[in-house]
């Protein structure tokens, strides 16, 4: 198994950043063009279609054509873990299909003051068989410019006072959050 990490510091509070990723339009916005991403499906843990949230269970179904000439590959990510908690965020996807024979991407992101330190750190395997140590080392290759144009994104989208029309009210995320912690 192979592991690809990237860290960016973002200039906007963890409530945002946070709120920003747990929605698909956020997953559709920082996925580059040249990945020929759709998505054709979220469907969350009750089985309802299009859920308002990412939460654990949620199921995406993707299909991507690099570049416009690759062949298509289809993927569908499940969302295995989310966590809150003061200065914290996570959320964990795997593949249940798709190009890899293994991929866990665990999404972090901690607050600090009003800016927001995000850590993407995806473990994968390619499926090559008995030279798959060697060929997962080359996936860097795809992984390095999606990531750095992934957090580009994110900064430009979140830093400043100005956030996407569709992200949830960040008053409305706090109180979530101040609802699951334990009471004092």
């Amino acid at each position: 198994m192979a592991t690809y990490s990237r860290r960016t510091r973002i200039d906007a509070p963890l409530e945002a950043v946070w709120a920003f990723h747990g929605q698909i339009d956020g997953l559709e916005l920082l996925t580059p063009g040249w990945m020929g991403l759709s998505v054709e499906g979220v469907v969350g843990p009750d089985g309802d279609r299009d859920p308002p949230e990412l939460v654990a269970g949620s199921e995406i179904t993707m299909a991507s054509r690099p570049f416009g000439l690759a062949p298509e590959s289809r993927w569908l990510s499940r969302i295995v873990a989310r966590e809150q908690e003061e200065g914290y965020r996570m959320f964990r996807d795997d593949m249940l299909g798709g190009p890899f024979a293994l991929w866990i991407h665990t999404h972090e992101f901690y607050g600090d003051g009003e800016e927001t330190v995000m850590i993407d750190t995806v473990d994968y395997e390619l499926p090559a068989g008995p030279v798959g140590p060697l060929v997962d080392r080359l996936a860097v290759v795809g992984f390095e410019p999606m990531f750095r144009y992934r957090h580009r994104r994110t900064r430009e989208l979140l830093e400043g006072d100005t956030y996407p029309n569709w992200m949830p009210a960040l008053d409305e995320t706090d109180t979530e959050a101040d609802e699951n912690e334990p009471d004092a």
